[in-house]
């Protein structure tokens, strides 16, 4: 019979086998990542010093080769555009998203402590590549696939490597190949998000994304699990939410002028292409022809259900004066009335004139 060593030895071995195969793959998989994204950057415009960002080669962008990528941020609320405009910035090459990182905090607004200290804290770690920091968030994922599966690059990868996706020695590895990351928040105010602009050693450059308050609400009724949290389905809560923010802003604007910017989800949408030629040059990114193609197909038409980012863009912002009644609007802006004015939303008067009026006027950060 065999000894009791010997057995020992034979699951050592087994385990050995398995690990060491486990690392081969993964090796395997970044080496291959690796060489697409060296083809995706073959004739792509660095920066060279424009938009304040000094980097002309792909190592300069690189954390395992000691670079730093471009990091951007888009700060928004639930049904804010915050989906389309992120994608849109994930259609640019060689891009590792951070799809809603805080997903895994439930449907609420990080307004402060305790909150705040764990998800800026998360943050660090996602634009910083240590998933060894992100158990409960790895965790989280394995039964929500939607924390990985806008990230396009690691989501074919989960799809081929199931075994490795949630696997932070590799989600670690991979994510630290790319040059350029890209981040949407949708729980977190700005007031808590401005330590990352403060941090200059992460070089965040983040867009506040605004709604028209009757176009959050009108979007958040088809969401079954909005009602159930005053933070989503509350609009006073909403409201204050967006005077809060436009204060910092007003504030954020002036310290970090290069480094913050606000959007007007309407304003986008009404000229995409313009707009969205502004947000990534704001951001440091080419415009590549990745990114028109993508606003060529996905701002013409509607497509898809209330989460398809197929959108007739000119229309998606205002279907709430055709979709709710006047008697919901007037107790929106009963409480909204200071933030929309603040963000340049106009009140409608009555149900005729909200059927045919302009809802938006100009605005201007300034208190």
């Amino acid at each position: 019979m065999r000894s009791q060593v010997e057995k020992h030895e034979d699951l050592f071995m087994i385990f050995s086998d398995r690990k060491n195969f486990t690392l081969l793959e993964i090796q395997e998989v970044v080496d291959q990542q690796r060489q697409v994204i060296a083809r995706e950057m073959e004739d792509y415009e660095y920066p060279n010093g424009k938009y304040g960002i000094n980097v002309s080669k792909l190592d300069d962008l690189v954390i395992e080769r000691g670079g730093r990528p471009i990091r951007s941020v888009i700060l928004a609320s639930w049904r804010s555009g915050s989906t389309f405009v992120g994608d849109v910035v994930n259609s640019h090459p060689a891009n590792f998203y951070h799809y809603e990182p805080l997903l895994d905090f439930g449907i609420i607004q990080v307004r402060g402590s305790p909150l705040a200290e764990t998800a800026i804290n998360n943050i660090y770690a996602l634009f910083n590549c240590d998933y060894y920091k992100l158990k409960n968030y790895l965790n989280f994922g394995k039964t929500h696939p939607w924390v990985f599966n806008h990230n396009t690059h690691l989501w074919r990868q989960c799809m081929i490597h199931k075994k490795l996706c949630w696997d932070p020695q590799f989600v670690s590895r991979f994510c630290k190949i790319f040059p350029f990351q890209s981040m949407k928040l949708v729980r977190l105010r700005l007031k808590i998000a401005e330590v990352l602009l403060k941090d200059e050693s992460l070089g965040v450059r983040m867009v506040l994304l605004m709604r028209d308050p009757r176009g959050l609400m009108q979007s958040r009724k088809h969401r079954n699990w909005c009602p159930s949290s005053p933070d989503c389905y509350d609009p006073a809560r909403v409201c204050a939410d967006m005077i809060s923010d436009y204060e910092s802003a007003v504030r954020l604007k002036k310290q970090y002028s290069q480094r913050f910017k606000v959007v007007r989800y309407e304003d986008l949408s009404i000229d995409p292409f313009l707009n969205a030629k502004n947000l990534f040059e704001f951001y440091g990114l080419n415009f590549h022809s990745n990114v028109k193609n993508f606003l060529e197909t996905h701002t013409k038409n509607d497509f898809g259900g209330v989460s398809s980012t197929f959108r007739n863009s000119k229309a998606a912002p205002f279907h709430w004066r055709n979709d709710l009644d006047f008697e919901e609007v007037e107790e929106i802006q009963s409480v909204c009335s200071r933030a929309m004015s603040l963000w340049g939303y106009v009140l409608a008067l009555n149900e005729s004139h909200q059927k045919s009026f302009n809802p938006i006027t100009d605005y201007r950060l300034e208190l």
